[in-house]
């Protein structure tokens, strides 16, 4: 029996909704099943009407993705969680998701699960790194086994970085991925994939 890879992901312009989909592409060619979900808005219509785009662009994504939810969580073999940095932090909404899941780590149902993060950020040095690293901080309280790509592909040493998977927007609406970018996603959801189907192997 294949692994079940969980990719959740909050994206604002479509950048990390990007990463999360050469992500999913990379673990379901390891013939994983994938469920791909975006973290839903925290703040009220009048914000998002501040930045232009903002609420088109996450009716459009809302239509294509389910909201994550607790059971996806228990589902999961692997958890591979995305968010655009801001201010070199988790967003809130990919932030209020991981919070939803105490139920579970009270339990210990998240325990020896796989965990893994990407990000994107508008500038080269506007937080990638760090927002990454964040994300796995929780994946450690939970137990789970932290599985960055690392430089273990020739792919990293192109784009991203050793903690995950990056995009740099250069704060450009519509931003496409380069194919740099693309391929250090694609290698971290099979990296994670192949880990995860070893250890449900085991």
């Amino acid at each position: 029996m294949m692994a079940n890879i969980l990719v959740v992901f909050y994206s604002r312009d479509g950048a990390t909704e990007a990463l999360a989909n050469a992500i999913a592409e990379g673990a379901a060619a390891t013939g994983a099943t994938v469920r791909l979900r975006r973290a839903r808005e925290l703040v009220s219509d009048e914000v998002m009407a501040l930045a232009p785009g903002w609420a088109e662009n996450a009716a459009r994504m809302n239509a294509l993705y389910e909201a994550p939810t607790v059971e996806d969580a228990q589902w999961a073999d692997a958890i591979i969680i995305g968010s655009p940095s801001r201010f070199g932090l988790v967003s809130s909404e990919a932030k209020a998701w991981l919070d939803s899941l105490g139920g579970l780590w009270a339990r210990g149902k998240l325990a020896g699960k796989v965990g893994s993060a990407f990000c994107s950020s508008g500038s080269a040095h506007g937080g990638n790194e760090m927002t990454s690293f964040t994300l796995t901080v929780p994946m450690a309280h939970f137990g789970m086994i932290i599985v960055p790509p690392g430089f273990a592909d020739p792919a990293m040493f192109a784009a991203g970085t050793p903690y995950g998977a990056s995009a740099i927007t250069q704060n450009q609406p519509g931003y496409q991925l380069s194919q740099e970018e693309r391929a250090a996603a694609r290698f971290q959801g099979q990296r994670v994939a192949q880990v995860a189907q070893k250890l449900t192997s085991a």
